[in-house]
């Protein structure tokens, strides 16, 4: 338990994660499968968990917390050593729902609540297409186990055991998806995997194992499907994942065989295929075997073979009626909140749309983590449009962020690191977004995440509502770990790392004077 509603909270918590209702949705073939998605501190969630310590969507804190965590985040890069409806064909969801959820206190993920085994155990897991393995806490020696709020409330997560499921199996080194066999002299008939991920001292180990992962048809069968999947039991955690990200699994949507979108598709369950959709409100969905609609927008993949993941190309940046040729690729990655841009493509973006802002530029302002800041006024903002490979547009349906403190109203813009991400925060909010892996392309349409399982996708308007003039201060949960990380990381090593980034993100904020 999270909140601090005792055990009506608790009971609430369970019934939002762990029984949540399916969609259905008539589609030819063999359906999709989906589930939705939420952030951490969406108010959803917030309300769910009692969380009143967490920072108010639209705040100073909400904003800071995401950027520190963007900064530091948990980006697993692969294994060390280890439609409208006439084209979604085969779509599938997880039984418990195909909602997702932002949960910032958890790192800013998006997370899905999943079933493993038999009998079923639940887990929430983040959602992450940077990443290929799916891993749970599993007879761990160093995970969280439990997570306290600052009120005392617990929220006890499940840790899966191979020995409590009676449909687990071992994965043997012989095994196609066994990419550790170098660790494979030790105990032959199980497979051991390591990923590391570029957070300082950021791990997941263990062995590799099999069991069911409880899917059910997105039609009107609603057909329940036990799906084989090969995932790992993470038995030692370090870094980031001891102190509050992903503390319960990783969900890993990469182009790799070893991601549960390969998985699923190389065993003809769904099409080789699957779609994400971030709202405005913190919650999603996520749908497997789903390829999209004729009249979405699309771009191709361009896929490093190096380090494989969802590359997309960029031929211009449109601000306002300035439009800027410049080539650049960049990762489509819903485990970064905002979009992350390198000069001289952020130098173009941003003296574009500075050019075109008839507002005051705001005083820096240390609790705001962005550089670019203006006080408004009604003027206009100008809209911010990619031109993708192939000439499709995405426009940013939500770059402009409201949120209220004392004073004034303003707009602000910041900058990049080296490795380039667009980010589902305020990139891919808006839009359902389809990675479909069979063409080999990306493909989008603007949806409010809610209705285009059972009718046309419907648009997202850019928000326009004033938040309340509220600033909540972050608050935490604390992690219960069986160990603690090898060392935390510094102030001082977050600023020399922020220096060598710069986030962009346009946000506007109105202030309400209270």
């Amino acid at each position: 338990m999270m909140g601090r509603g005792g055990g009506d909270s608790l009971a609430w918590l369970l019934s939002i994660l762990i029984c949540s209702s399916c969609c259905s949705c008539c589609c030819d073939g063999f359906g999709t499968f989906g589930f939705d998605i939420h952030h951490r501190f969406s108010d959803p969630v917030k309300g769910v968990l009692g969380v009143d310590e967490l920072p108010k969507m639209g705040t100073f804190g909400y904003y800071s917390a995401m950027v520190h965590r963007d900064r530091t985040a948990v980006r697993g890069r692969g294994l060390a050593a280890a439609a409208a409806m006439d084209d979604r064909d085969d779509a599938v969801s997880f039984v418990e729902g195909n909602e997702t959820f932002r949960i910032n206190a958890l790192g800013f993920l998006h997370y899905a609540n999943v079933s493993l085994g038999t009998p079923s155990v639940w887990f929430l897991v983040a959602l992450d297409t940077g990443s290929d393995l799916f891993w749970v806490p599993c007879d761990c020696s160093s995970c969280v186990k439990a997570l306290r709020s600052t009120a005392g409330d617990i929220l006890k997560f499940n840790i899966y055991s191979p020995n409590a499921s009676s449909t687990s199996k071992r994965v043997p080194c012989e095994s196609s998806l066994c990419e550790f066999q170098r660790g494979c002299s030790k105990v032959p008939d199980v497979c051991p995997y390591e990923v590391l991920y570029l957070s300082n001292d950021t791990s997941s180990s263990g062995v590799l194992v099999e069991d069911v992962l409880h899917l059910v048809r997105e039609d009107d069968s609603l057909e329940a499907i036990d799906a084989p999947i090969t995932f790992g039991c993470g038995k030692i955690q370090t870094g980031s994942f001891l102190d509050g990200a992903a503390p319960n699994g990783l969900f890993g949507l990469g182009i790799q065989k070893t991601s549960v979108p390969s998985i699923l598709s190389s065993a003809n369950i769904t099409a080789d295929s699957f779609s994400l959709c971030f709202g405005s409100d913190g919650t999603g969905r996520l749908n497997f075997g789903d390829k999209g609609s004729a009249d979405q927008d699309e771009t191709p993949l361009n896929i490093n073979q190096l380090h494989p993941t969802y590359n997309i190309s960029v031929t211009k940046i449109i601000v306002g009626k300035t439009v800027t040729d410049v080539e650049f690729s960049a990762i489509f990655d819903s485990g970064t909140s905002f979009t992350y841009l390198n000069d001289p493509a952020y130098g173009q973006l941003s003296d574009s749309f500075n050019s075109q802002v008839k507002d005051k530029q705001h005083a820096v302002d240390p609790m705001i983590p962005f550089k670019f800041c203006y006080d408004m006024s009604s003027n206009p903002i100008p809209n911010v449009t990619l031109t993708m490979k192939g000439g499709s547009q995405f426009l940013l349906i939500d770059p402009l962020i409201l949120f209220s403190d004392e004073g004034g109203s303003y707009l602000e813009l910041e900058a990049n690191p080296k490795l380039l991400s667009l980010g589902a925060e305020n990139f891919m909010t808006g839009y359902r977004v389809v990675f479909d892996r069979e063409k080999m392309i990306l493909g989008w349409k603007e949806s409010n995440c809610y209705d285009f399982l059972d009718s046309s996708t419907l648009p997202l308007k850019p928000r326009t509502a004033v938040p309340p003039a509220t600033a909540v201060s972050p608050g935490d949960y604390n992690p219960e770990a069986t160990s603690v990380p090898r060392r935390q990381q510094s102030s001082a090593s977050d600023s020399s790392q922020l220096s060598r980034m710069n986030l962009l993100m346009l946000c506007l904020f109105i202030l309400a004077i209270i």
